[in-house]
């Protein structure tokens, strides 16, 4: 994105002129728009510049830009993060393992991730692409209810390589899931203190009248 143009970089004889609230204030010299614009201590800035005539605005440019630095940093910020996990296989993977390292996956794509699945050749085995593509498609459907395949199997060197992404919602649920277990856990811990706040006091039993003293008794 090019730097809008602002104050006297705006090179026309005329302007349509918006202002600083988004009114229309219409078409205007350049030299009145930039006396209006110092009157009101704003920026002159370039909004449209290939309309005829441009049109320019009364701004903040500063705080504009501060403004823009913000939404974008939050929006960031609510972004879900995918990560790319790595798993590996031999092209003669025995079934006990096979089991352990689909559950991996499994466990990668419930939790929002991407997975990048190596199968590995070694000496021969490179003649033998075929068994590789069957093994890397017989993963993928074993996991098919959690992801799908977002980059085919394809030989990579000594190894081919297939990616496997969650279900577009599967991401955002794992993120609700985690907000509930926070919002759950908050609630746990606030409850025992107003137990402790909201129960009642025990009543105190009346103090016991004290034994009268010898005189006392003498005299009664």
């Amino acid at each position: 994105m090019t730097e809008p143009r602002i104050n006297d970089r705006i090179r026309v004889p005329e302007v349509r002129l918006v202002g600083p609230e988004g009114e229309q204030v219409g078409i205007v010299s350049i030299g009145e728009a930039l006396r209006l614009a110092q009157d009101s201590e704003l920026d002159l800035v370039e909004v449209a510049p290939m309309a005829r005539p441009p049109v320019v605005k009364l701004m903040d440019y500063g705080k504009f830009k501060y403004e823009a630095a913000q939404k974008e940093r939050e929006a960031r910020r609510n972004q879900t993060q995918t990560v790319i996990k790595e798993m590996r296989l031999r092209l003669k993977i025995d079934p006990h393992d096979y089991e352990t390292k689909k559950g991996h996956v499994v466990r990668f794509l419930k939790g929002g991730d991407k997975v990048k699945i190596t199968v590995m050749f070694r000496g021969r085995e490179q003649s033998r692409p075929e068994m590789g593509y069957r093994l890397l498609q017989r993963l993928a459907g074993d996991v098919t209810d959690l992801g799908v395949v977002e980059s085919n199997p394809k030989q990579d060197g000594r190894n081919m390589v297939m990616v496997i992404a969650p279900h577009r919602n599967q991401a955002a649920q794992q993120a609700q899931i985690v907000e509930r277990k926070k919002a759950k856990a908050a609630e746990n811990s606030a409850e025992p203190a107003a137990e402790v706040q909201e129960r009642p006091l025990a009543p105190q039993s009346p103090p016991k009248p004290a034994p009268p003293s010898p005189v006392e008794a003498d005299q009664a």
